[in-house]
């Protein structure tokens, strides 16, 4: 198993290298417009940013953001789901309001949400939350449509009631679906906070820093932004994952997927 995961990682660095090879001969051969940078040029100012002091603050904000969408909305979608998925009558009662809500693209709510919250930090935030919130929710009653009734009824027929059946039973059951609905919801907060930052820039963050970078004409910066920030993103889900592999190793091994 470590030697395959040596083989994608080589197989992934030769990929990106040979995309950036390809790049880079794009731009000096001229077959992309005058106005991109050279990709030698990008990567040379994506090192420097981190020296940056504002470029450092505007990814601290994006962050918080993140951070703090994501874990309002764990907060809020996990109970929501146990207790969704332990009363059939209001998880059918919320399916038609679930399913009309979810397909909703984030980014056209933008303009309501900084309509709503003025403050570019708590419409990230509460844009992050409703993105959030979806992918936790389903995989919560997902998740509980798996737990093996026999152990719900064993625990039954010892006097425990539904609450203690739920916490013992139905939440440590579906905790591995739970966990890939985080996993799912970590890959979407940067997309959000950084559409956010880039439409109301006033709160700080990378967009608002690729905002400020493209207003000054200088697109190496906005370019190496974007390469920070596919780092930032590919960095928290390779951490995710591994937590996730780590903890749930008994989900996988049951499944079949550790082998």
């Amino acid at each position: 198993m470590t030697g395959g995961r040596l083989e994608r990682g080589i197989l992934g660095a030769v990929g990106v290298i040979g995309f950036l090879a390809v790049a880079e001969l794009a731009g000096r051969t001229g077959l992309v417009p005058d106005v991109m940078p050279y990709m030698s040029d990008v990567l040379v100012t994506a090192a420097r940013l981190p020296a940056d002091e504002q470029f450092r603050a505007d990814v601290l904000a994006t962050l918080a953001a993140c951070l703090n969408g994501l874990a309002i909305a764990v907060a809020v979608a996990v109970p929501a789901g146990l207790l969704f998925g332990s009363v059939p009558f209001l998880e059918r009662s919320t399916r038609p309001l679930v399913e009309f809500l979810r397909p909703i693209p984030s980014v056209s709510l933008i303009p309501v949400a900084v309509f709503v919250f003025p403050g570019s930090h708590d419409a990230k935030t509460a844009l992050i939350f409703y993105t959030c919130s979806w992918p936790v929710l389903i995989n919560t009653l997902y998740g509980l449509s798996d737990v093996d009734p026999l152990a719900k009824d064993t625990l039954r027929s010892f006097g425990f009631g539904p609450l203690a059946v739920v916490l013992r039973v139905s939440l440590p059951s579906a905790a591995p679906f739970i966990a890939t609905g985080v996993r799912i919801a970590v890959s979407v907060t940067l997309i959000v906070a950084v559409s956010v930052e880039l439409l109301a820039p006033g709160g700080g963050g990378i967009g608002a820093f690729q905002s400020l970078a493209g207003s000054a004409n200088r697109a190496d910066r906005v370019f190496a932004a974007v390469v920070w920030a596919g780092l930032i993103g590919l960095a928290a889900n390779l951490l995710f994952t591994a937590a996730e592999r780590r903890v749930f190793r008994w989900h996988q091994a049951r499944t079949g997927e550790a082998a």
